[in-house]
């Protein structure tokens, strides 16, 4: 299984550079192998009331697009949920301070961890660095 972070499932929603590989890599992967976790929902509608924020959005094309992502994760990707063990391990990761992680992208290596899926795909710099200083499995899989 490979666990898609929330830099990874963004470009779907928003356009990027990425969005287009992004695409065609989801495409490509087995029905049944691709997860996310529930955390991924929260920063994704952090980013989105961001935009609406800076005035990139309206509130009303922000929640259409919150609840757009909801479904496609629930309907699309196995969705884990973050228990107390995830959080111990994150915290954890965090206070590895060589690390330099931040206390979302360790949530998301931890439950990655902790469920043993094969593989990260992320578009985070910071994350994919940490993941090699954790030993955890996490590639950049579209250039």
């Amino acid at each position: 299984m490979i666990y898609l972070d929330t830099s990874f499932l963004a470009p779907l929603f928003r356009e990027e550079a990425s969005t287009r590989k992004v695409a065609d890599f989801i495409a490509k992967q087995a029905a049944g192998t691709l997860a996310a976790s529930k955390w991924t929902s929260v920063e994704f509608a952090s980013l989105v009331s961001r935009d609406v924020r800076m005035g990139m959005l309206t509130a009303s094309e922000g929640r259409q697009l919150v609840a757009e992502f909801g479904l496609v994760v629930a309907s699309s990707l196995f969705v884990f949920t973050p228990n107390s063990y995830d959080f111990d391990l994150a915290g954890e990761y965090v206070a590895n301070f060589a690390t330099h992680l931040r206390g979302p992208d360790a949530l998301h290596l931890a439950v990655a961890h902790n469920n043993g899926v094969e593989c990260i795909a992320t578009l985070d710099d910071g994350m994919l660095a940490a993941a090699k200083k954790l030993k955890i499995s996490a590639k950049r899989v579209i250039r």
